[in-house]
């Protein structure tokens, strides 16, 4: 029961951020889950499996919950989620089922150079061409598809780099945290459809997980989340927006530095 109300706590905490930065929580969600398997003595080659696995299918959850008050507020264009959202699905298929033929410190080298990639877009705060607008579907496609690889690799809704690819498009800041919410919910699904075939047959993983996720970590961290994603949504629409870029990228350097010194 107290590992329960561990996971509802983090859960409630980053469910806050997701509703409020648009992504899904996966990316804060791994070095906390790694490090909460890891004090519980899970099966140690595949502690990083288990925990992006596992923040892969609670981003489903919190994504659903931040994204219906994103839609309330007018924050979600339909028009870049049809066109980027299938090619992304199929590239977080393809490298979930690839998960499990990684090494667990190559995965979270991996984790750490693409995160710290996407903050120092979001610190740099470099600001759109003038007259720049979003590329034909084509290139949408291509974009959504590259994004949509590493978002399975490090288990993310792809949030932290839709939102910085749609500002450099001139798309506003609370559009874009609102279409990369949607955009996430898809990817998701199918991303923890690709962590569960992948961690299907490994032995000696806890008994309660199915694939590469632990049922009880999920279910703490949906109770969580799925109550302070809305209001994290809220204050998206509330607070200043260069305000929030620089909280995420901060965030996002802390998160992947623990991840690299803990396994590299």
């Amino acid at each position: 029961m107290t590992w329960f109300i561990v996971y509802v706590t983090a859960g409630a905490a980053v469910g806050l951020l997701a509703g409020m930065l648009g992504i899904g929580g996966g990316m804060t969600l791994v070095p906390i889950l790694a490090a909460l398997f890891a004090a519980q003595q899970f099966a140690p080659g595949h502690i990083v499996h288990l925990a992006l696995g596992t923040a892969m299918a609670s981003i489903i959850f919190t994504s659903v919950a931040s994204v219906r008050e994103h839609v309330r507020l007018g924050g979600v264009d339909l028009t870049i989620v049809r066109r980027m959202a299938p090619a992304m699905v199929c590239g977080s298929l393809l490298a979930t089922l690839a998960t499990g033929w990684i090494s667990q410190r190559h995965l979270a080298i991996i984790f750490a150079v693409i995160v710290y990639f996407g903050a120092t877009q979001l610190m740099l705060n470099k600001k759109p061409k003038p007259g720049r607008t979003l590329p034909g579907v084509l290139m949408l496609s291509v974009v959504g598809a590259a994004i949509g690889v590493v978002s399975g690799l490090v288990s993310a809704g792809g949030a932290f780099l839709t939102i910085p690819f749609l500002l450099w498009c001139a798309v506003p800041m609370r559009m874009a945290i609102g279409t990369a919410a949607m955009i996430g919910i898809p990817i998701a699904v199918v991303g923890t459809v690709g962590y569960l075939i992948s961690g299907w047959s490994v032995p000696d993983l806890p008994p309660d997980t199915i694939g590469f996720i632990s049922l009880t970590a999920l279910a703490g961290l949906i109770c969580g989340s799925v109550v302070t994603a809305p209001i994290g949504a809220r204050l998206a629409h509330r607070l200043p927006v260069l305000v929030l870029k620089r909280f995420f990228a901060l965030l996002l350097y802390v998160l992947a530095t623990k991840m690299l010194v803990t396994y590299w």
